[in-house]
């Protein structure tokens, strides 16, 4: 019986086995290594193209918006600043319906700075601290119904807050006034006159209250996002609840936290309603900040605006002009030292 193995034309071909090569193809392409990942083409899908697209054309579109408003304040800003009398940063007078107008804005300057940042130093430390209670030490029970009234807090329309603010807070702050003034009149900054509390603090006081849902919110949800590998990595060598926090949950969510109270400054920076209904307005610069008076950007904008002639509209706008400048400068400088700090964002973790 023949036992020889007959191959198939052709399958005798010699194959240099210890080549590691696959003979090149009758196309004259160049052999591929054993072993070695063969090339990857990259298939860009239509919906990759079409998120791609949406994505680039709304940022865009942001940009176009946000020159035009520049554009248009300083259109309509420029011919009335140079026809103004007085010197726009430091005249302590709004006549803008005069001719020639004269008006300035070191009191509106002083007013909304001087409340903003009482609103921040009161606001941000208790909403990190009650986002840490939420995260961290509260349990599920009460840490998710205390989440959902301060997601509440947030959603409240600003004239409610403006009427709470006059007919509850305004009548109750006398007699903190006094204490300030017993204890600490002597610097001049907290001394009180007497009358109603409608001051710059009293507005600082009410803008920290507003602020607080959101500087809370953004918080909390940065401290849920401290990998867990972090938290377990210290406890584990012996750190207790304080010291993870300290060197886990606030390195990590520091950036976060200076978005979050930049957005806050946002807020605290144009309250319109809210600082009208509480603030007694006048066009000084008030150095007690307990004593009625002073003025912010947006309240001398929403008081004076409907009385105004073309060319009072026209100085509003060179104000506002001024409010948009420092909202870009705040949030220039919030994106710098985020930047700066960017390594212990969660993107980077």
């Amino acid at each position: 019986m023949d036992m020889s193995i007959h191959t198939p034309p052709g399958a005798g071909a010699p194959h240099d086995q210890g080549s590691g090569t696959r003979p090149a193809p009758e196309g004259g392409t160049p052999p591929q290594q054993d072993g070695a990942p063969a090339p990857r083409r990259t298939v860009t899908h239509l919906g990759d193209r079409v998120f791609r697209g949406l994505s680039r054309g709304s940022g865009i579109t942001l940009l176009v918006i946000m020159a035009a408003i520049a554009v248009f304040l300083t259109y309509r800003a420029v011919g009335v600043l140079t026809i103004n009398e007085g010197n726009f940063l430091t005249s302590f007078q709004w006549n803008a319906n005069a001719n020639p107008p004269d008006f300035g804005i070191a009191v509106l300057v002083y007013g909304t700075i001087i409340s903003s940042v009482i609103a921040m130093v009161i606001a941000v430390p208790i909403a990190v601290g009650i986002a840490l209670f939420i995260s961290h030490y509260a349990p599920r029970r009460l840490a998710t119904p205390l989440a959902y009234v301060i997601d509440l807090l947030a959603a409240v329309p600003s004239i409610v807050y403006g009427l709470w603010g006059a007919l509850v807070l305004v009548p109750h702050l006398g007699g903190l006034y006094e204490w300030f003034d017993d204890f600490f009149g002597w610097t001049g900054v907290l001394s009180y006159q007497g009358g109603a509390a409608r001051s710059l603090f009293t507005v600082g006081i009410l803008l920290a209250i507003m602020i607080l849902p959101i500087v809370t919110n953004v918080s909390r949800e940065v401290f849920l996002q401290v990998p867990k590998m972090h938290e377990e990595a210290a406890l584990a060598l012996g750190a207790t609840r304080w010291e993870v926090i300290r060197m886990s949950v606030l390195p990590f969510g520091r950036s976060g936290i200076i978005s979050a109270s930049m957005l806050g400054l946002g807020r605290a920076l144009g309250e319109t309603m809210a600082v009208a209904t509480v603030l007694s307005p006048s066009f000084t610069i008030i150095v007690s900040l307990l004593d009625p008076g002073g003025g912010t950007f947006a309240q001398n904008i929403a008081s004076k605006f409907s009385e105004a002639s073309e060319q009072g509209r026209d100085a509003l706008i060179a104000s506002g002009l001024v409010l948009f400048v420092i909202t870009l400068l705040v949030n220039g400088g919030a994106r710098a030292i985020i930047a700066r700090r960017k390594e212990y964002s969660g993107a980077n973790a």
